[in-house]
């Protein structure tokens, strides 16, 4: 573990997943837990996390489904050895790959994600927009939110390059940008189901999930809205039992 950082040991899920984390910069939060929540795996079969972070999402699906082959892709090495010792701590089997999702088909293979090798992908890019969002003076924090206008293309293009032909692709991002998602994956998924996330039941959305897949000819389907709070402003209870990983979204279940 890098020594330098300053870290701290978090209970997610209810306490049912201990992770080591930095205490200021990438962390995890509801993001990760939701789109955990909305994926839906077999034991058996390869599920594969972009992005992970400190190993997050990933280790919650893992906690839900044993006997995955799971793996967990970041670029960053010091939140690479953060997921790995997250594994560890937790029991659960992982292989963590230093990874840019942007590296050409070659360097994937290389790694271990060859491709059509992947049941599973899920993914929480960075989404933010560079032009309406002030740089982070943590780089870290920066690289893990800012997107680039090549961010969503390329992570999109590697999922459908290493998800096996019927292979289910589920992502979270930003709800104003649901235009760019829908273009993005009009080459090569169907299927697509999408879920809109309020941050309250009065308010637009602020995040949307994604359910795409590869070589789907399923029509598309707007699901029913979730949202963190009630309509008077207390936590929603559904919402409150994903995040203590005693419920799930119906995703899951598919």
């Amino acid at each position: 573990m890098p020594g330098a950082i300053a870290t701290t040991d978090d209970r997610v899920l209810g306490g049912k997943l201990l992770l080591r984390q930095p205490a200021s910069g990438h962390r995890a939060g509801h993001d990760a837990i939701l789109l955990a929540a909305a994926t839906s795996a077999r034991s058996g079969q390869r599920v594969v996390d972009f992005g992970a972070g400190v190993g997050t999402a990933g280790l919650a699906v893992a906690k839900r489904v044993p006997g995955l082959s799971l793996a967990l892709v970041e670029i960053n090495p010091h939140l690479a050895d953060f997921a790995r010792h997250n594994a560890e701590t937790n029991d659960l089997a992982a292989d963590v790959i230093t990874l840019d999702i942007a590296a050409n088909a070659e360097t994937f293979s290389a790694a271990g994600l060859s491709p059509d090798s992947a049941d599973v992908i899920l993914m929480n890019p960075p989404f933010n927009d560079p032009a309406r969002h002030r740089a982070s003076p943590d780089k870290t924090r920066e690289i893990a939110h800012v997107a680039t206008e090549e961010t969503l293309a390329n992570w999109i293009h590697a999922a459908r390059r290493v998800l096996k032909s019927n292979g289910v692709l589920t992502m979270i991002w930003r709800a104003d940008g649901i235009a760019d998602v829908l273009a993005a994956l009009d080459r090569g998924f169907g299927s697509l189901a999408l879920m809109p996330l309020h941050g309250d039941a009065s308010a637009p959305a602020i995040r949307i999930l994604v359910r795409a897949v590869k070589g789907g000819r399923a029509p598309a389907a707007i699901h029913p809205g979730i949202a963190l709070r009630d309509a008077k402003g207390a936590p929603d209870a559904h919402i409150q039992q994903i995040l203590t990983g005693q419920a799930t979204l119906p995703w899951a279940s598919l």
